[in-house]
């Protein structure tokens, strides 16, 4: 029924829709409504650039299905836009305008309109709107939503004061922050999740007339504004519209000093008064308040003046602005006092809501602008994978934190907050950062001084955007490369993984954090505390993981000698925190059978804190708590009296803190616990210099991504490149080689900097600033040929590249099983056998794991395991080419078959592909000789052990794995595996001339 009908009769109106409107009825005297959508068929369903409605999801499930479907009760029209969705992840239809055609001007209307049918389900709807920017696909998102709580049809009518900037995700980053409306690009609809679902839409349409109080808004310049007691405080009052058109009509700022914890007269002088901003002030024009405060030289802690603002004529300021001054005299302020004095001086003062408050991790995405950070007296927040400040540069990420840590100035203590990224290889969430191989290639680089120069540049780029704490380094012992966090390890011996906490030091300093303070140093975080790299395959249950968060099944000799191990070294390294794992540690004869880490004091407060001597603080996973039996008031005893000092809750923040409080005050757990957990996370505050300088130290900004620490990652990359094969000495190429290059992995920077880079899970394609192996070969000098599936045209080349391997994943996602394997991809082998074929080749597998290539080995003339080697791929053409040599070694052992796993060092049973440990050189002179050699190395050895002259004891060592590595060529027998596996972790060990012994054992078996 056409809606003019509808409107013919009054009688049949209030028959058919029976319902209000959601913001009542426009004024009288508004202009008709301005059709956007009739969804008779005027709009097509087409993608961008074409203007239309398409829809999108998180896989290829989510996506709804839309139809323009006839209707007989059809509010406007003959048909409306009917859809059904079953989405799992996220998913809805969007409606942009043609990217060739100019932007739409809304800005003279009240709000957007539209008939929704009702279900009465309660499900809520969030509608965004597009504004500003190059097109529909590059704009500013701003949100809102409705819930379903009727039946049948009703017109929902939302004013464009309802619409918030979107702080979740922005596809380009921010363009002015503004609700401008005078390039608007459509409109998207987000379905809810969970349930299958149906919907019925009808006359999208912009509705009444915009009225100055709905354009005109008034600011702030801030919402805390600290000042030093004696000083005046000035607050910056602004107008401002939409569109950024002058006002209309006058716009009147009544203001007054009133209410806070300080007092009048005492602490400061009151202020009250008006401010006109006439008609025709231009947009942005600002006036300013001072409010004077009084010296009364009492030591005090911070007080607070709330400014209040009664607004005519415009939207007043989303929250009350307030002069705070400045906490002072109190010895907790005192830097030339020793650093406990001022954590006990400080722990003393404060309440139990403000120490559990500091125990308390948050999300950014949680708090919003940051409210919520004085209203509970936040210790600290962080940003998961992949929430990042828009736009996702170093300046952006540095005012936003600047303005969380403005937060704290609010509270009585003033105690910083500490704010926390998952920097796992390089500053992985900031675009154009510098990515360093994955741990898994830094442990094949087998150089300590080159890890912690990783660390170094890794903490100077994190620090520069105002972070002072990187979740890192995972010190796991990876066992069984079906798990999908393998990559995050150094490698499956804890002697390799201990050897590599180099990367501590880069990180923080010196052991003892007297360099936490610089501005290029970070706290750094052990984990995940202890046995993740060790869960057995099958044993996870959280969701559809086969691996990871599982259990962990050792002895009490094999959890200290494979696990605990290099926890050890990272205590005395001075590590300033640590993460327990998700997963769960069953030891052999302690009856008590498969318990979380979150929950297992015996390991937390007892070896960890106790034996070990690790005096910095633990902090949970994300929601780590939410896997422990019990209620919510179980969780949290359960693991704060385990020994957990700080919990990452990221969107429960104020459930846990309510709830702790309960528990103390209950008994249950104890004021000294809460005490030591509080102090323990102080002492790093302190250490860090954050009392002093909460703020963003920028000064190193413009060397994030710069050439120096692009370098040290081409280092590394070039390192952690293993040459597994090459017959005839194929590698390095020649520069007057032609080459054909394949394969899906040459030509993809987010492919070869793997997960955690920009997003958690990470993402192929063009992600990120950097060089992939293709353009660092072309920037070599090479004479290359590319085609990613191999279908040009092979013929008169000298030799193939052939770069395959992995597409990005994270965590239990990557699980063996979890819809992934370790095979090739059917296109990958295709241009692997194709490129062989026609020509000698080099196949480089770019992985977090081990890929099965036994099949294809005998057709491959050279092989390279290249890790994930991070955004420098000319690291990996240095090699190729022969500008550095090839040195790295394998640092887990690479599989013959899946059914063979785990498989590891030490096994009884151990015929692998290749061994743990090995790895070709080019460039390198390997010794003459053979039995002989070797015994000469072997003498040379001992010697070198009974000096502690551990650099000629590696070297030597070195020299005989050559001679080994020669003899052996392919012939990689279980014979000559097992004993070659072993002389590397001796080497690791020290133990050179046992070394030398086990490697001459390989040698007489490969005879």
């Amino acid at each position: 029924m056409r809606r003019t009908a509808l409107l013919a009769s009054a009688t049949l109106l209030a028959a058919l829709l029976p319902l209000t409107t959601a913001a009542g009825a426009s004024g009288a005297d508004d202009p008709a409504p301005v059709p956007v959508d009739r969804f008779e068929g005027e709009v097509p369903f087409a993608n961008p650039p074409a203007g239309g409605l398409f829809t999108w999801g998180g896989d290829s499930d989510d996506p709804p299905a839309l139809r323009l479907t006839a209707r007989a009760d059809a509010p406007e029209g003959d048909r409306v836009l009917t859809g059904s969705y079953d989405i799992s992840g996220y998913g809805g239809f969007t409606h942009d305008f043609a990217f060739a055609e100019p932007a739409h001007d809304w800005s003279a209307h009240r709000g957007v309109r539209f008939w929704w049918e009702g279900h009465a389900d309660g499900r809520r709807i969030a509608f965004e709107i597009k504004d500003g920017g190059a097109n529909g696909e590059a704009s500013e998102l701003w949100t809102t939503s409705f819930t379903d709580d009727w039946t049948g049809w009703k017109q929902v009518e939302i004013p464009f004061t309802d619409f918030t900037y979107r702080t979740d995700y922005q596809p380009v980053g921010g363009i002015d922050h503004v609700l401008g409306l005078t390039q608007t690009w459509g409109y998207a609809l987000t379905l809810p999740v969970g349930a299958p679902g149906d919907f019925a839409m009808d006359g999208v349409e912009l509705y009444g007339r915009a009225d100055q109080s709905l354009r005109a808004f008034v600011t702030t310049d801030a919402v805390v504004h600290p000042v030093k007691e004696g000083a005046t405080a000035a607050v910056e009052i602004s107008v401002a519209t939409t569109g950024a058109a002058p006002l209309g009509e006058p716009v009147t700022v009544r203001y007054t000093s009133a209410g806070g914890t300080a007092e009048p007269g005492r602490d400061f002088t009151p202020v009250q008064g008006e401010i006109t901003f006439p008609a025709g002030t231009v947009s942005g024009a600002s006036r300013t308040v001072r409010i004077p405060t009084l010296r009364d030289r009492s030591a005090e802690a911070a007080e607070t003046i709330p400014l209040a603002l009664t607004v005519t004529g415009a939207r007043p300021p989303a929250e009350t602005p307030q002069i705070v001054i400045d906490a002072h005299g109190l010895p907790y302020l005192d830097p030339r006092l020793p650093v406990r004095k001022r954590v006990a001086d400080l722990v003393s003062r404060m309440s139990l809501a403000e120490k559990t408050g500091q125990m308390t991790q948050a999300e950014r995405g949680a708090v919003g602008t940051g409210g919520d950070i004085a209203a509970y007296d936040l210790g600290s927040l962080l940003s998961g994978g992949g929430s990042t400040p828009t736009p996702n540069t170093a300046g952006a990420w540095a005012k936003m934190i600047d303005g969380y840590q403005l937060r704290t100035r609010a509270t009585r203590f003033q105690i910083p907050l500490i704010y926390g990224v998952d920097a796992v290889h390089g500053h992985n969430n900031l675009a154009g950062a510098t990515v360093m191989p994955h741990n898994i290639g830094i442990g094949a680089t087998r150089d300590p001084r080159l890890a912690e120069r990783t660390g170094a540049v890794t903490a100077a780029e994190v620090r520069a955007t105002g972070v002072p704490w990187d979740f890192a380094p995972c010190l796991c012992v990876t066992r069984d490369e079906r798990w999908g966090r393998s990559y995050e390890s150094f490698g499956e011996d804890p002697a390799l993984v201990a050897s590599m906490e180099t990367v501590v030091q880069g990180l923080q300093g010196a052991r003892d954090g007297r360099d936490l303070k610089d501005a290029d140093r970070v706290l750094a975080t052990a984990k995940h505390f202890v046995g993740d790299g060790g869960t057995g395959y099958g044993t996870s249950t959280t969701g559809s993981y086969t691996v990871d968060q599982g259990v962990t099944e050792v002895t009490r000799q094999e959890l200290e000698a494979v696990h605990l191990a290099p926890f050890q070294e990272a205590v005395d390294r001075g590590i300033g925190s640590v993460m327990p794992s998700y997963s769960s540690l069953d030891i052999a004869g302690d009856g008590r059978g498969p318990v979380k880490m979150h929950a297992r004091g015996d390991m937390i407060d007892g070896v960890l804190k106790g034996r070990m001597g690790f005096d910095g603080f633990v902090v949970s996973d994300w929601n780590a708590i939410d896997q422990l039996p019990g209620d919510r008031a179980a969780q949290v005893r359960t693991s704060v009296n385990a020994g957990v000092d700080m919990m990452m809750v990221p969107y429960s923040y104020q459930d846990f803190r309510t709830t702790l409080m309960a528990e103390v005050t209950a008994g249950r757990v104890t004021e000294r616990r809460i005490d030591d957990a509080v102090t323990r996370i102080l002492t790093q505050k302190f250490a860090l210099g954050l009392f002093e300088k909460p703020y963003a130290d920028t000064r190193g900004a413009s060397r994030i991504g710069s050439a120096a620490h692009r370098a040290v990652a081409r280092q590394a990359a070039a390192e952690s490149q293993v040459l597994l094969k090459n017959s005839g000495s194929l590698l390095p190429l020649r520069k007057d080689q032609k080459v054909y290059v394949a394969g899906s992995d040459a030509d993809d920077i987010g492919n070869q900097t793997g997960g955690w880079t920009i997003t958690w899970q990470g993402s192929s394609g063009d992600i990120t600033r950097g060089t992939t192996i293709l353009d660092g070969m072309r920037r070599a000098g090479g004479d290359v040929t590319y085609s990613e599936d191999a279908s040009a045209p092979t013929d008169g080349y000298d030799v193939g590249v052939v770069v395959v391997g992995e597409t990005p994943y994270a965590e239990g996602v990557g699980d063996v099983g979890n819809g992934h394997d370790l095979e090739l991809t059917a296109a990958d082998r295709a241009a692997v056998d194709k490129v062989c074929a026609a020509m000698r080749c080099a196949v480089l597998i770019v992985s977090g794991r081990p890929q099965l290539i036994g099949d294809r080995l005998g057709a491959v003339d050279a092989l390279v395991a290249s890790w994930l080697p991070g955004t420098e791929g000319d690291g990996v053409a240095d090699v190729l080419y022969g500008r550095r040599p090839f040195t790295g070694q394998l640092p887990v052992t690479w599989p013959k078959s899946e059914a063979q796993l785990p498989i590891n060092v030490g096994d009884a049973a151990y015929d692998p592909q290749f061994p743990y440990g090995w790895g070709l050189t080019t460039l390198t002179r390997v010794p003459d000789g053979g039995a002989a050699t070797l015994k000469g190395l072997a003498a040379a050895a001992a010697a070198a052990e009974r000096a502690h002259a551990d650099g000629l004891g590696r070297a030597l060592v070195g020299k005989a794995r050559l001679v080994v590595q020669r003899k052996v060529g392919q012939a990689v027998t279980a014979a000559v595996a097992k004993p070659f596996a072993e002389a590397e972790h001796l080497l690791l060990t020290g133990r050179y001339a046992k070394a030398v012994e086990r490697l001459t054992a390989a040698y007489r078996a490969a005879s």
